[in-house]
């Protein structure tokens, strides 16, 4: 995995990923200051799953595309999706809301809802073998993985408020952008051995 290639996904997804969390923040102003709802751990509970399933779809999918075998493929879309689903909905805010003294809170579904977890990487990994879909998933992937990590910050941070959540950008984006560049497009790469092909999503 080189850092250039890193550099390259990065600077390629940064526009979306940056359009995708101030529209996102927007709609939860929206939700939060104008409609007067709480947004709750449930939130979070439902956008992390559907990342996972989302993320697993186009890591699969990916690699099955080069190397198609069943169960390299499902390991690698399933172990792909939940390491660095976990880092970009769980480790990256808690880290960003902490350094922030948002007091947040740690929460890890892989280990309280393993279950859950590992069957949505599963059915993910297994359809995006089958299809061999990359590119719209891929799209939906950032969106889900915005608002999983935005809900995280929310559900989980008893001192937030609209103040932080402007400040929020940041910690959503870097939380965000590199592990879906890594998940989507360098992590089945490293496994296939192979020179990466530059995404044209």
């Amino acid at each position: 995995m080189r850092i250039k290639e890193l550099i390259h996904e990065v600077k390629h997804h940064a526009p979306f990923a940056a359009a995708a969390t101030l529209i996102a923040i927007g709609i939860v102003l929206f939700i939060e200051y104008y409609l007067q709802i709480d947004i709750s751990k449930e939130s979070f509970e439902i956008f992390h799953p559907l990342h996972v399933f989302a993320s697993a779809m186009v890591t699969a999918g990916i690699f099955y595309k080069y190397k198609p075998k069943m169960i390299p493929t499902l390991l690698v879309g399933i172990s792909g999706a939940i390491i660095i689903g976990s880092l970009s909905d769980v480790i990256f805010p808690w880290m960003g809301g902490n350094l922030l003294s948002l007091h947040t809170h740690f929460h890890l579904p892989i280990i309280e809802k393993p279950a859950l977890i590992l069957g949505s990487a599963l059915v993910g990994s297994f359809i995006g073998a089958k299809t061999k879909i990359t590119n719209v998933p891929h799209f939906v992937h950032v969106g889900l993985s915005v608002f999983a990590s935005l809900f995280y910050l929310l559900a989980f941070s008893p001192e937030f408020n609209a103040f932080y959540l402007v400040i929020s950008f940041v910690i959503t984006f870097v939380a965000v952008i590199i592990p879906c560049c890594v998940s989507d497009i360098l992590y089945p790469f490293f496994f296939l051995k192979e020179k990466i092909k530059h995404c044209s999503c």
